[in-house]
Order: C-alpha cells, then sequence, then structure tokens
C-alpha cells in the first residue's frame, strides 16, 4: 500500500505538470483524475474542471477537453468534426481553447511538461536529502580482490585506490561500480595509485549470478573487488546548503538518466540482457526492501521514523526519475512519441499522416505491453516466484 501511495503522488506530479502548462496556455480541461475506477469524491471548478478522486490509486490523467481518444493522437477527419462542432456551439474563435488546435510549440511544452514535472519533483526530494542529510564520499579504495575474477587476473591489490576508469576520473566507489555494472564484456582502464605512482590495470567486466536483499536474483556485471574506506582521508562527509543541494540532486538526477540511457542502448545493440528492469512487482519488492532496511537500522521509534522517511524520499525520487524516463520513450501512446509526432509536424509542415498515426498507436501499445511483460518476467525469475509456483506443483 505505501508504494502505492507513492506511485499514485509521483504519476499525480507527473499529470499536474501537463495541467498547469495546459492551463496556463488557455486550454480547456474537462477533467483531472487523481486513480482510476469509480469517483469517490469530485467537485467542479469555475473553470468547469472536474477535480476526482477514484478509488483504484494506480495514478492519475488529465482529459483535455475535445479528447478523441485515450492516447490524445488527432485524427484528421475526427478534429475537423470537432472544429465544426465547437464553432457552432460557441462560435468562431472558441476553438482556439482546444488542446488540438493550439499552436505545435504549446503543444509540445504541455507534453513535456509531464516528464519535465516529475525531473522537478525529484530534484526538490534529491535537494531536501542532500540538505537534511548531507552527502557521504567514500574514495574508490580497494579492501580486497576475490580470487579467480577479472580484478585478480588483472593484478589488483589490497589499498589501491582507483583515481580514473578509461581516462575518466572518479571521486567515488559509486562512480567505479556504476562504470563497471554498464560495461559487461567491454574491457576498462583503470589507474590506481599504489606506492605513490600510478598504475594502470586492464580488467573486462563478467556477469555473475548475485541474490541482493532489495533487487532479488540478479544477473549484473562484477570484476571482484571490494571497494570500500581504509584510512581517514578515504571518508568525507559533508552537509550542504540548500543551493549546493540542488546543484548535487540535478547532478544525480543527470547521472541516473546517464546510466538509464546506456543501459537501454546497452539492450538494444545486444550487449545487456535486460535483466536489470523491474516492473511493478520488482518496484514494489524493492519498496519493500528498502523500507526493512530503514526499519532495522535503529529500532529507536524517533530515529525509524527518520530513515523511514529519509529512505521513502530517495526511493520517491528514484521512481519519478525513471516514471519521467519511460515517459520520453519515443513511444506513440507515450509523451515523447506525441513529441516526435511534432517533430515530424514541424519538418514537414503537416500532421503526421491519420493512417499513420493510427498504426503507431497500436504498434506503441504492443510495444508497451511487451515492455510490461517482459519487466513483470524479470521480476518473477528475480524474485524466486517462479521457484515457489514449481513447488506447489
Amino acid at each position: 500500500m505505501p508504494f502505492l501511495l507513492v506511485l499514485t503522488f509521483i504519476v499525480t506530479i507527473h499529470e499536474l505538470g501537463h495541467f498547469l502548462v495546459a492551463r496556463a496556455f488557455g486550454v480547456k480541461i474537462d477533467r483531472f483524475s487523481i486513480g482510476f475506477g469509480k469517483t469517490i469524491i469530485s467537485r467542479v471548478d469555475r473553470r468547469g474542471t472536474e477535480w476526482r478522486l477514484a478509488w483504484l490509486p494506480l495514478g492519475g490523467y488529465v482529459k483535455f477537453s475535445g479528447d478523441l481518444d485515450a492516447s490524445s493522437v488527432p485524427d484528421e477527419a475526427g478534429l475537423a468534426e470537432l472544429r465544426q462542432r465547437v464553432i457552432a456551439e460557441s462560435g468562431p474563435g472558441a476553438e482556439r481553447d482546444y488542446f488540438h488546435f493550439k499552436p505545435i510549440w504549446q503543444r509540445a511544452l504541455i507534453v513535456a511538461a509531464g516528464p519535465a514535472a516529475n525531473f522537478v519533483l525529484a530534484m526538490a526530494l534529491f535537494t531536501v536529502l542532500f540538505s537534511v542529510v548531507g552527502e557521504r564520499i567514500v574514495a574508490p579504495r580497494v579492501l580486497n580482490v576475490v580470487e579467480g575474477t577479472p580484478a585478480a587476473a588483472a593484478g589488483f591489490q589490497p589499498r589501491d585506490l582507483i583515481v580514473a576508469v578509461n581516462g575518466r576520473p572518479v571521486i567515488e566507489d559509486a562512480d567505479v561500480t556504476r562504470l563497471v555494472v554498464m560495461s559487461a564484456g567491454d574491457p576498462l582502464t583503470f589507474t590506481v595509485e599504489r606506492a605513490g605512482g600510478p598504475v594502470t590495470l586492464t580488467a573486462t567486466p563478467e556477469r555473475r549470478l548475485e541474490n541482493d536483499e532489495i533487487a532479488g536474483r540478479v544477473r549484473i556485471a562484477r570484476i571482484g573487488l571490494g571497494l570500500g574506506p581504509l584510512v581517514s582521508s578515504d571518508y568525507r562527509f559533508r552537509r550542504l546548503n540548500p543551493i549546493e543541494a540542488a546543484g548535487r540532486g540535478a547532478e544525480t538526477i543527470g547521472e541516473t538518466v546517464g546510466t538509464t540511457a546506456t543501459y537501454i542502448g546497452r539492450i538494444f545493440i545486444g550487449k545487456e540482457s535486460g535483466d536489470l528492469l523491474n516492473g511493478p512487482i520488482g518496484i514494489a519488492k524493492a519498496a519493500g526492501g528498502v523500507t526493512r532496511l530503514a526499519v532495522e537500522a535503529d529500532p529507536a521509534p524517533a530515529v525509524m521514523a527518520r530513515n523511514l522517511a529519509l529512505t521513502f524520499l530517495s526511493f520517491a525520487a528514484l521512481v519519478s526519475i525513471g516514471i519521467g524516463i519511460v515517459n520520453l520513450l519515443p513511444i506513440p501512446v507515450l509523451d515523447g512519441g506525441h513529441l516526435l509526432f511534432y517533430g515530424y509536424e514541424v519538418v514537414a509542415r503537416r500532421p503526421v499522416p491519420a493512417r499513420v498515426q493510427e498504426v503507431g498507436y497500436r504498434v506503441g501499445l504492443a510495444l508497451l505491453a511487451g515492455l510490461m511483460l517482459f519487466a513483470t518476467w524479470n521480476d518473477l525469475q528475480k524474485n524466486g516466484l517462479f521457484t515457489f509456483l514449481g513447488g506447489l506443483a
């Protein structure tokens, strides 16, 4: 239930982004719904928009006046009919209050405002986290080297300090982990400080099966290093003021988006299996896992409540980034698909043909359904549900 509430909050912010920009451009809006299904409460504001709370907390939606279908993809014949009806009912010029008759740049901004709202929310949450908690930086110092691994073959030694990977400077252990995880099968060149001088080592990350208490059973790229602080200078903690925290939040969002884009790209070129993609089951399990860790960290009620609040803020920020990224994918059902169509309209100086939009919408639905099925399949495998069901047979 907490996961559903977090998801509904994040999707509501997404839809609020669409809503606020649309209202700023004078678009007529029929409904803003939080949740789906049967209405619990509703009211109509002075502009004629119905604000609705529904019983199924799985997100929400904005319905612009004149939307011809759930995708907001216009059909030329339908738009012509809509234009005639609006003019007949309200007079010439009334059609300018409808989304599909707005200038293309306004439509594009309205569509982009949803994902943008997700990134703004994530930055606000990270700003709070970095301001309240601060930032912990652990240097990428080698604590141990696992025998029989690429790291051992490359010649890594305990106490080595990794300062660069493929010529890119690294500051903390998380930087090294992120680069290794995204480089399965690709040789990486590490520059390490050893006995006061630089040493160059090359290791190729290999996928191995791991049981993670949050992510479940996953295949993930590793080279066989344990990283962590050995001396006092390896560990730093700093509390950030709001401006610094906002900047660090923006950097975190950029790192997350970059890592996600890299991973998706590697899936398409066949270098990743997609094992790290999570569906609803995996995300819900992760929410439960981080909650459990926050509770177990300290049993004192006040500390536990603080840990839970901070954990959920961090989790919500990451989920918000994920929703923003997914919605920007160039799939016609999603915001990115609409932006793709608008890009064509700008270049060709005419809308995408209705038939192409219809086919694109159907293909988009199929792709989205396939992505969800694939992610759910991953969830079932990673969390051992197939093994459990097999035991019941």
